[in-house]
């Protein structure tokens, strides 16, 4: 079982097996430091997991559109001299991501007709999305917000004035999500910033974070973090995203432990991948060990069809199956709920 101190907000610090973090941290630069040491060579991430014979494999016109960014933290977590880690495939462009296929798209879940006021995305009731920042401290090959126009759409433009006016004029927002990129990419002082205008809007009930930073850099998850989330007026709930076990190590478990001592509820949502958990033992898996580090099973979502990720892309009739089968294994609160994201839906869409 994964262990962590449970002490209020201590001091975060990398882990063991945290590869290059430890040197950053003993400079002084804390997250920030990790953050700008992350990988951004996928040449050089194939040479220091032993797989530089595998360059053949990079995409550089891929590489070029959605650049590579991983934290040495996570490449530590990664399978040296596995060509078919995980973790790895999330995060390596390769030339799969060339093939144009019919079906997938830019905009593959609807976000453009959402558009509500400059980054505000208001797609469900009771519920608007902040897109807060375009920035993230790794690249998801996936990710279905690869080719959004961050540089014209955040919700920072004009010190956030545009966006927490409209969310102000409609008292049917009851909870935010701040969204992005990443919103923990935002220095602590600006996420105060924002949430000290939104204190001011009286129907507010709710804040919600959607956030991979706790996974990939948990070293984010610091004191000063901790006291701002746990002085904000609204219950919170933090939304991480790791797709395998392998993603969950000891860092990671203290960032959670430090999330919830600052009195988040901490979920997961994940996305099925092919060849990263499409079988019942790595989503068996992922549900267990998240849940030993004080993590519950949110949502595991089909593929939303971005161009330029279709080789990650799982049948529908086996996605039921694994997630049948993942029922029938597991106690109901450790089985997340397999949905599929529809442009004009009022929800997520159950399978």
């Amino acid at each position: 079982m994964i262990t962590a101190n449970p002490s209020v907000c201590p001091p975060a610090s990398a882990s063991a097996d945290g590869g290059g973090a430890v040197p950053a941290l003993a400079r002084g630069g804390g997250w920030q430091a990790l953050w700008r040491d992350a990988v951004r060579d996928p040449r050089e991430l194939l040479r220091q997991l032993g797989l530089a014979a595998l360059a053949d494999r990079i995409s550089d016109a891929a590489a070029a559109q959605f650049p590579l960014r991983v934290p040495a933290g996570f490449v530590a977590r990664m399978r040296h001299g596995d060509p078919d880690d995980p973790l790895l495939r999330q995060v390596l462009p390769v030339i799969d991501e060339e093939r144009v296929v019919p079906g997938f798209a830019f905009d593959a879940v609807g976000d453009a007709a959402a558009r509500s006021a400059t980054g505000v995305l208001h797609k469900y009731a009771g519920r608007a999305l902040l897109v807060a920042t375009g920035s993230c401290a790794v690249h998801c090959r996936y990710c279905f917000r690869r080719h959004f126009d961050y540089a014209s759409d955040t919700a920072a433009a004009g010190g956030w004035r545009e966006a927490i006016d409209y969310i102000a004029a409609d008292p049917s927002i009851e909870e935010v999500l701040l969204s992005g990129g990443d919103p923990l990419s935002l220095a602590t002082h600006k996420l105060a910033e924002l949430t000290g205008a939104l204190a001011g809007i009286p129907h507010l009930r709710r804040l919600r974070l959607h956030t991979r930073l706790p996974v990939v850099l948990p070293e984010r998850i610091d004191e000063a973090f901790c006291a701002w989330l746990g002085a904000l007026p609204w219950p919170t709930v933090t939304v991480l995203h790791a797709n395998h076990a392998n993603e969950i190590d000891a860092g990671v478990a203290a960032a959670v432990a430090r999330l919830r001592e600052a009195g988040s509820v901490v979920l997961n949502q994940a996305v099925l991948l092919r060849g990263v958990n499409d079988d019942v033992d790595s989503l068996a898996a992922l549900s267990t060990r998240g849940f030993e580090a004080g993590i519950l099973p949110y949502y595991l979502h089909q593929l939303d069809r971005v161009a330029g990720a279709a080789h990650f892309e799982v049948e529908e009739a086996r996605a039921r199956a694994l997630h049948g089968a993942l029922a029938a294994r597991l106690p109901g609160y450790l089985v997340p709920r397999l949905v599929r994201e529809v442009a004009g839906d009022p929800g997520k869409r159950p399978l």
